[in-house]
């Protein structure tokens, strides 16, 4: 009985286990865990098949266009280890290559400038509050609709030399004609001319972006005593910056993958003259069955891209700006 007091009297009555508050401060703090790794358990759940989808269709056929481009695999044929022949070969031996860098890079230059000020300018006209507002954005966004296959064909017809819609114009007004995509020297511009006729997507973003512009900085303007130029100079532009550097990278990305038109209109020519990059990898590796080289080919274009866009990002800084005024 002694001891049993002696212990009793030395185990000190609150003991951070026993107490209830403790006991009770525990039990929340288990449940809140239990909890928070329930709902990292379904997380991980949903989120499978995203991640799966992008290991199997995505990152999967990306290694495996890599490892690809190291043989010189041909359909029907043997395939054998080349290491970087394939590459050595493009920038050393293949014309075609440089061909098509070329034409893509001049396509570039000229349809994305063109779309960009067209949905500008046209954003600009659909924002002013003007009577058949709604079906004009209609109109003007119908061409985007249009299936890429079907609008080539249409501007196949278009451009026809003897029977072509705008050549008819030109001789109804005393202009001279042209021979359009049927010649080396006018193929590639009037591709431009017809990417810049699907420039809904980029006026609708554009359309988007006028209507965020903070009204006061207007009415600042109008305080100050500036007119319509001021406004577009000081207000319109600067804060549209972010929108047009999001379309100039969108634009630059598709352009740069540019397919159907030489496809279906022209097949890369006359002459190679319209001979862009995607086709040229598509012939390699469907018409030649030079799968091997058309791997390097797809490679080098995924680089071209990043290095492109990684550019624009870069100069960036320098010329867009958000409502805060700083530069980013």
């Amino acid at each position: 009985m002694a001891a049993t007091a002696d212990t009793r009297a030395n185990t000190p009555a609150n003991t951070p286990a026993n107490t209830p508050a403790n006991t009770a401060s525990r039990t929340p703090a288990k449940a809140r865990s239990g909890l928070a790794r329930m709902e990292q358990r379904w997380g991980m759940l949903f989120a499978l098949p995203v991640v799966a989808g992008f290991l199997l269709f995505t990152a999967g056929p990306m290694l495996a266009s890599f490892v690809i481009s190291l043989t010189d695999w041909t359909i029907g044929g043997k395939t054998s280890w080349v290491g970087l022949d394939n590459y050595q070969r493009m920038f050393g031996e293949d014309d075609l290559f440089t061909k098509s860098l070329r034409v893509t890079l001049y396509y570039t230059m000229l349809a994305v400038p063109l779309t960009l000020v067209a949905g500008f300018v046209v954003a600009l006209l659909l924002n002013r509050d003007i009577r058949g507002r709604g079906l004009f954005r209609v109109l003007y966004y119908l061409p985007v609709l249009v299936p890429s296959v079907a609008g080539a064909v249409l501007w196949t017809w278009i451009y026809n030399p003897e029977f072509g819609l705008l050549n008819q114009v030109l001789r109804g007004i005393g202009l001279p004609t042209s021979q359009w995509i049927y010649d080396s020297s006018s193929a590639v511009p009037s591709l431009a001319i017809m990417a810049a006729w699907g420039f809904g997507n980029a006026a609708v973003i554009f359309l988007a972006g006028l209507q965020g512009v903070p009204r006061h900085l207007y009415e600042a303007i109008e305080t100050d005593g500036g007119g319509p130029w001021a406004k577009f100079r000081y207000v319109t532009v600067p804060m549209m910056t972010p929108t047009i550097f999001y379309n100039l990278v969108m634009g630059l990305i598709a352009t740069f993958q540019v397919f159907n038109e030489a496809y279906v209109m022209t097949s890369g020519g006359p002459d190679n003259a319209t001979l862009f990059y995607n086709f040229y990898l598509y012939r390699t590796a469907f018409t030649e069955g030079r799968l091997g080289y058309a791997s390097a080919l797809a490679w080098i274009l995924f680089l071209l891209v990043l290095v492109a866009t990684s550019l624009v990002f870069r100069s960036a800084r320098r010329w867009v700006y958000y409502e805060s005024g700083e530069a980013r």
